[in-house]
């Protein structure tokens, strides 16, 4: 059977006229799946018994399921979320002491071919539906009360899979998940990150959903950068930054370069150069990632003498930078280690 939550309001409206049913009764349900998130339509109180029956005859609900729950030793969750389908993704609950921030996947695998990331080498099986981006947000949010005792305040669109590969359900997902009769979170706590396609990039900013944008970047010199993501040959910095800048134009939301810093890859003096210059064209800001390996040897963490050295020059050239160190490292949750392996 069809699953209800792939039905518009407009839609449920059509669907219960069928019935006889007032137009109201869509609203009803709405609220149900999208603000309360519930998963089961017996469950639907204000409805008659015989209606939930007629609709239990014709559609049902899949709901994601933690199959596996990890916690790393500093209070990261990795969550192994089962499909209806049984294949299987992974989200992330990273708590600090003032936030807990959900990362989610938008991808069963992933479309692209980053060398440095684990879920680059798994095949990209389908996209997410709707409502399988939106259950790992409740989810998480559910986690964060029961672990943590707050609601979940940020979102990040890090997980396994390029957002932009399944730009519509991912942008959907969004409304559902903002809007004040589905989850009523603040769009500006979701940042979407993406490995640069300059015809989505701007399609976001034409939608304007009000969110954050950040770039998976990893260096600014284009034959280095596709070497370490071979993909991004075919998407040329140059129309990556003006796709940037027109996102800046329309949403004056600042950018934030992604950028992890490998030892003898891209940690001399011409890679950070070549980073400013590509700063200084739009307004953005640089997080500095703390790499996690995967277990191959081509990627090392650099030095902590280089890290510096790029703090050092990118702040000395008016460009904001943050390190954002590895959280659950531990248990495979942290960037770029999502790839569906089992605990020991």
């Amino acid at each position: 059977m069809k699953d209800i939550r792939t039905l518009s309001l407009d839609q449920l409206k059509d669907y219960f006229m069928s019935l006889g049913e007032k137009p109201f009764r869509a609203k009803q349900v709405y609220d149900w799946l999208w603000s309360k998130n519930l998963h089961s339509i017996d469950e639907m109180t204000n409805l008659s018994k015989q209606l939930r029956e007629k609709i239990s005859e014709e559609y049902t609900i899949n709901p994601v399921s933690v199959d596996q729950l990890q916690k790393s030793t500093d209070g990261t969750i990795k969550n192994g979320v089962k499909l209806h389908d049984g294949l299987m993704v992974e989200s992330v609950l990273i708590p600090t002491e003032t936030r807990t921030t959900a990362c989610v996947s938008s991808q069963v695998g992933c479309s692209l071919n980053c060398e440095f990331c684990a879920t680059a080498r798994l095949k990209r099986m389908r996209n997410l539906e709707v409502a399988e981006i939106v259950d790992q947000v409740a989810l998480i949010d559910k986690q964060s009360r029961l672990y943590f005792d707050r609601p979940l305040s940020n979102i990040v669109f890090m997980g396994m899979g390029e957002p932009m590969m399944n730009y519509k359900n991912v942008v959907e997902a969004i409304r559902k998940i903002t809007q004040p009769e589905g989850l009523g979170m603040s769009p500006r706590r979701i940042t979407v990150s993406t490995s640069g396609i300059p015809k989505m990039i701007k399609m976001l900013a034409d939608d304007e959903l009000r969110v954050k944008l950040a770039l998976s970047l990893h260096s600014a010199i284009e034959s280095k950068r596709n070497e370490i993501m071979p993909f991004s040959d075919k998407f040329p910095l140059t129309e990556i930054m003006e796709a940037l800048q027109y996102w800046y134009q329309k949403t004056g939301s600042v950018i934030t370069f992604e950028y992890c810093v490998w030892k003898d890859i891209n940690d001399k003096d011409e890679d950070i150069k070549a980073l400013i210059r590509y700063c200084k064209q739009v307004s953005s800001k640089v997080n500095l990632i703390q790499y996690n390996p995967i277990g191959d040897g081509k990627y090392d963490q650099c030095n902590k003498q280089a890290e510096e050295n790029y703090v050092r020059q990118l702040e000395n050239a008016g460009i904001t930078v943050m390190i954002r160190r590895s959280r659950g490292g531990d248990i495979d949750a942290a960037c770029g280690q999502l790839a569906n392996k089992n605990a020991d």
